[in-house]
């Protein structure tokens, strides 16, 4: 089954205020989340889904968003719940037309979606961040013609000086000296 996606529908509510009427257009979430293409990674994220019985998915754009303000702040699946209740940029972001007091989603729904997009589908993230980062002239086309990686991340056949084969190998190489030391000078009685 997909997950039945959120329309902002202009109504609004006789108790509650929309949440564009109530935080700063111009603040860089709001320009963000307008310039992002959702119906991209609607069709991208869609296609994962199958006609089940169960609980309906959550909608594309709340979980979309949500690793993208994720990695953007680099916050933990609590600590992203947590601001998302206290922040209303957030819920905008995220497709949200009023304030909401509780959460939408389980924390543990962030997990499952992960897991459910796979490497492949979270590409698209990537692709539609470099989209809109060129179209928003952030960056121009030619900063990515070079790609810089950085190796200090990647395991290195470096041994720790705590390493107990390392201080093994010393106390050998000591010893080994120490007798060729004493082989050669006698009078060590080494």
């Amino acid at each position: 089954m997909r997950p039945k996606e959120r329309r902002d529908g202009g109504q609004t509510d006789l108790l509650r205020s929309r949440l564009d009427a109530i935080i700063d257009m111009n603040h860089a979430l709001v320009k963000l989340a307008r310039t992002i293409d959702w119906s991209f990674l609607e069709q991208k994220f869609g296609t994962v889904y199958e006609d089940k019985p169960g609980r309906p998915p959550l909608p594309t754009r709340l979980m979309a968003a949500l690793a993208i303000l994720k990695h953007t702040y680099d916050l933990s699946d609590e600590v992203l719940c947590e601001r998302w209740l206290e922040n209303p940029y957030y819920q905008f972001f995220c497709g949200e037309e009023f304030f909401q007091h509780r959460l939408v989603f389980d924390r543990s729904s962030l997990t499952r979606w992960r897991q459910r997009m796979g490497e492949e589908k979270l590409q698209a993230l990537l692709q539609e961040s470099l989209s809109v980062a060129t179209r928003t002239e952030a960056i121009k086309p030619s900063d990515l013609n070079r790609v810089i990686v950085d190796t200090t991340v990647q395991p290195k056949n470096v041994m720790f000086p705590t390493d107990a084969r390392l201080l093994n190998r010393a106390r050998e190489i000591g010893w080994q000296s120490g007798m060729a030391s004493s082989c050669a000078n006698p009078s060590t009685g080494g």
